[in-house]
């Protein structure tokens, strides 16, 4: 991800962005930021954007939005899946309304994804012939990745053999246009880090801490509806393609409630499945955003919040 000129900083509208993992105090900080900053919060969570995850995504709830204006959270049904490319579009308009109305826009969230397209752009790949998608995702990943190695090596010797996704995606964009997928990002358009001042913060609390967090919020979204959200997506019979039928903890309470796992196992999964994930975005923001990016390695408390409005203020 790029980083805006700071010599020309000043003179741009000013955007703060809070990230970091699943559980790292990223919305309490937004929140208390934007109370004392007249801004508005502005989701950066690729799950947090669907109105069928409310609490399996642990999107801020009714009392908490009500404390500071909250854009881009649960407006997206379920049936649907969001794209980078869709929101980023939809984050621009809200960065460009909050500075019309004179507020400061918050990014938060933890999908890395997102940030990236909405500051550096988006390669203009053109659309994938479906035959061609179809017949790379039925590969096996090792056969995938062979397949890589000879079509396109350069992204065979940066990608992981098991990154499915990413393999897949470079293969299919390789065959597709006759060209390597970085060649297609070397022409990214869109993006806004060239026109905005912004003000980064990366949360990463001690793990140990993040992990017990992880642990108490699964427990506890199971405790006050998660379940009831789960049999609402079963009821609808939706693609288990789709993002939401494959949020952290939705296949987990799914087999529960359908009988083929008991409540304790079923627990533990989730627990499992939320560390796992928040161990991949720890080590993503850990070391994909520009060194120069604050990183706050203490763990979240109303001190340090108090702490970090100030800095982020600055």
């Amino acid at each position: 991800m790029n980083t805006p000129d700071p010599d020309q900083g000043e003179s741009r509208p000013r955007v703060a962005l809070i990230a970091g993992p699943t559980a790292s105090g990223k919305s309490a900080l937004a929140i208390a930021l934007a109370q004392a900053a007249n801004g508005t919060v502005i989701n950066a969570d690729a799950s947090q954007v669907y109105a069928d995850l409310q609490i399996l995504s642990a999107r801020p709830d009714a009392e908490e939005m009500a404390q500071a204006p909250h854009r881009l959270f649960g407006h997206i049904d379920g049936g649907e899946a969001c794209t980078a490319a869709r929101w980023a579009a939809q984050a621009r308009a809200e960065i460009d309304r909050a500075h019309g109305e004179a507020r400061l826009p918050i990014l938060t969230g933890g999908t890395g994804l997102y940030l990236r397209t909405l500051l550096d752009g988006i390669a203009p790949v053109p659309d994938i012939d479906p035959a061609i998608r179809e017949a790379v995702r039925a590969l096996p990943v090792a056969d995938a990745h062979a397949a890589l190695t000879r079509e396109d090596p350069e992204a065979a010797a940066r990608l992981a053999p098991a990154d499915t996704s990413r393999v897949a995606r470079a293969l299919e964009v390789v065959r597709a246009t006759g060209q390597p997928l970085a060649e297609w990002q070397r022409h990214k358009s869109g993006g806004i880090a060239h026109r905005i001042g912004l003000s980064p913060l990366i949360l990463l609390p001690p793990r140990d801490w993040l992990i017990a967090r992880c642990d108490l919020r699964f427990g506890r979204m199971v405790e006050t509806g998660a379940a009831e959200e789960v049999e609402a997506l079963l009821a609808r019979n939706l693609s288990p393609d789709l993002p939401v039928m494959r949020a952290i903890g939705v296949r987990e309470i799914a087999a529960w409630l359908g009988g083929g796992i008991d409540r304790d196992t079923m627990l533990e999964r989730g627990r499992i499945a939320t560390r796992q994930y928040a161990k991949r975005q720890y080590t993503w923001f850990s070391r994909q955003p520009p060194a120069d990016w604050t990183r706050e390695t203490r763990q979240i408390d109303a001190e340090l919040i108090a702490k970090l409005v100030r800095k982020l203020q600055q």
